[in-house]
Order: structure tokens, then sequence, then C-alpha cells
């Protein structure tokens, strides 16, 4: 065995746990909290009439072939929160022999609470390599409002992500009942399978805006109005739950068309103020 087929190179594996409830008073409140580097939460203060904010981050400034983290969130019953990331994460190029890294969400949501979940985007890198999975349990009652986006490469440097894999999957339980799964692979040459009639097409970037809860007929006729005919976006619900895909040619287009309909679906939904947290901003 030779010297560089001994080297171990560090990966790493971390996990952030926490739960709100409502105090004796009606006030969202962090009930616990648990978190194993690089994980870890902070809790900003929050302008008046904001639910309690907790921004996700990793300390090693991305994630790379092997690691993985973890991420439990729980919202007790009555309570609302909002959980956010610091920034965008970054899944650099994993080596030939690394493992995919992996991210996993596993939300639980009692009945008659509030929970946003809005991710800044993922940007991949090219070679690097992605599992992800998102599972949602809500009870009977409980409102989701859930975010995410994923950008094909720092275009801002003009570097693609031309090799490598994707797989990203979503199990949505609305009081014991499976009422949304979705799952996506690409793996290999990346670069064609996205230009592929069936792919991304030229876009970029893609995202995901996902509510489970009350009135969604109205909210979506509320999202129909701010796409607007827009070619590059769909949106559809039934019962509880309702969808909205974006496609752009353009990352920081596309976010900011994600952050009005995601504002806009707060406001109609929860009658928050149409914003999202300083940290997507600042």
């Amino acid at each position: 065995m030779t010297q560089a087929e001994t080297v171990r190179h560090q990966r790493a594996s971390g996990r952030a746990q926490l739960s709100f409830r409502c105090d004796e008073r009606g006030r969202s409140v962090l009930d616990d909290l648990y978190q194993q580097a690089p994980c870890r939460v902070l809790f900003p203060q929050v302008e008046a009439g904001e639910p309690p904010q907790a921004v996700l981050l990793t300390t090693t400034g991305g994630l790379t072939g092997g690691d993985e983290v973890r991420f439990s969130i729980e919202v007790g019953v009555g309570a609302s929160a909002t959980v956010t990331t610091q920034a965008a994460e970054k899944l650099y190029r994993a080596l030939p022999t690394d493992a995919d890294t992996r991210i996993e969400f596993s939300v639980r949501a009692a009945r008659d609470s509030w929970l946003e979940c809005l991710a800044q985007e993922t940007i991949l890198f090219d070679q690097a390599r992605l599992r992800r999975r998102f599972d949602v349990e809500l009870e009977a009652g409980a409102r989701l409002l859930a975010v995410e986006s994923l950008v094909f490469g720092r275009t801002a440097m003009n570097e693609r992500f031309r090799q490598g894999r994707v797989h990203d999957a979503w199990r949505v339980r609305r009081d014991g009942q499976l009422i949304w799964a979705d799952a996506w692979h690409l793996d290999g040459d990346i670069e064609a399978l996205r230009a592929a009639p069936f792919g991304f097409g030229t876009a970029v970037a893609s995202a995901t805006v996902l509510y489970v809860g009350d009135e969604v007929p109205r909210l979506l006729g509320e999202v129909r109005r701010v796409l607007d005919g827009d070619r590059h976006a769909g949106a559809s619900g039934f019962e509880h739950f309702l969808l909205v895909r974006l496609l752009d040619d353009d990352a920081a287009r596309l976010r900011t068309r994600l952050m009005h309909i995601a504002t806009t679906l707060r406001a109609a939904a929860a009658g928050l103020p149409p914003r999202l947290p300083r940290v997507w901003t600042c």
C-alpha cells in the first residue's frame, strides 16, 4: 500500500436539532437545542410581529464529498418559527473515492402551528455530488412554507456544474398520509442531461416553493398573479398543498423572483410582513 493510499481526508459529520413551543403567555419560544460541529444555529433579534428566528450555518464554509449534515426542526402546538440559512451553501468538488455529500432535513409541526423553512441557494461546483432529502410530518391544522434552490455552478465566475451527481428527494405527510413525494436525479454528464428536452434547457438555476395548509385555492390565485404569464415558472395546487417551480438563466434574477413569491405567500397565508429574514438581503 502506497503512502497516498493510506491518507484519509478529514470529513465533516454535523447535526442540529431544535424545537419551539408556546409558553404560558402564548408566545413562541425555543424549547430545545442540540448542535454538533460543523452545524451551528444563531438566534437573531427579529422585528415586531415576526416569529422567533433560527439561522442555520456550517462552520466549514462549504461541504464536499463524504461530508454529511442533518437538521431536525420541530414546532409544537400553536407555535410559530422561521428557520433560514446564513448564506448560500457551497458544494465543492468531490474526489473520486469520496462518498456523496449528504444533507438531510427532518421537519415536524403540530396542529395549529406555523413553520417557515427558508433556505438560501445551494451552489453546486463542478464535480460535486449531492444527495439531499427533505422529510415533512404535519398534523392537521399545521402550516408550512418551504423554499429551496440550486445553482448549477458559480455562474458569476463563469464556472459551470458540468460533471457530478444530484439526487434531491422530498416526502410530505399530513396527518400521517403521504400527500407529496418527489425526487429527481442527475448523474454523470450534467450539462447534457440539463440540456435535454425533458431537462432544464439553458437555465443555470432552479427553485421550489411549497406551501402546506389551508386556503390553497386563494393562495394559488395570489401566486399566479405574481407569476403573471412567466414562461419559466409554474404553480399548481390541490386540497392542502401548493407547489411552485422556477427556472432561470440568471441565478440572481431567480433569487429575486423566489423572494417575491415567498413574501407574497407568507403575507397571504399567515398575515406576516411581506419580507424575508435579514440574512437574505444583508
